[in-house]
């Protein structure tokens, strides 16, 4: 009897810690959740500098070095609209020999498609005013116009690099009868707000 019942004892440890070894291996049924980042944002207001040169076809080219101020809206997933205004330090020195220097003023709208979380490609047309500073006859203020390309790029969550070349024009027939009378070629750094 004794032998019998030590016999029952040992099936049922060992029944009971065969169950107890089961419930360990529950596992969960609800995953953990993944995080992933949100991309860079182009809506909203920026602010930035630009530097580079114009490049007009006499072999006249001059140093260009500026801001500019903008806000974009995302009108739909993957278009940005655009507003920018520029002002740009414009100087070097003439066929002549002549130093030249001139302040540009320009307000800009932007057009671009969103080709991943970090990189805008955008045309841009503007028109604004240039006051030539001239020793001789003093300021003489024209309009122009600008219609280009850029690419630009995001590089943190809020800073991004950007590149553009615009064709430059005069609306004064006399300067010039070309469409575009130069070229300006452009990089720059902005801050998103």
């Amino acid at each position: 009897m004794f032998v019998r019942s030590l016999s029952l004892g040992v099936a049922a440890a060992a029944l009971l810690v065969g169950g107890a070894q089961a419930a360990d291996l529950i596992i969960p049924t609800t995953p953990a959740p993944i995080y992933e980042a949100a991309g860079f944002s182009w809506d909203g207001l920026y602010a930035g500098v630009q530097g580079g040169g114009l490049f007009f076809g006499d072999d006249n080219n001059y140093g260009v070095i500026g801001a500019h101020v903008g806000v974009n809206f995302i009108v739909a997933d993957p278009i940005l609209l655009g507003l920018e205004g520029t002002a740009e330090y414009v100087w070097g020195q003439n066929a002549l020999d002549q130093d030249i220097s001139a302040g540009n003023f320009f307000i800009n709208g932007r057009v671009g498609a969103i080709v991943t979380d970090s990189v805008l490609v955008y045309a841009l047309a503007g028109v604004g005013v240039e006051t030539l500073e001239d020793r001789a006859i003093g300021d003489d203020n024209q309009g122009v116009y600008q219609l280009g390309a850029g690419v630009e790029l995001a590089v943190s969550d809020a800073v991004t690099v950007r590149g553009q070349v615009v064709g430059y024009g005069y609306f004064d027939d006399a300067v010039g009868d070309d469409f575009f009378d130069a070229a300006k070629a452009t990089i720059g750094v902005s801050y998103h707000f």
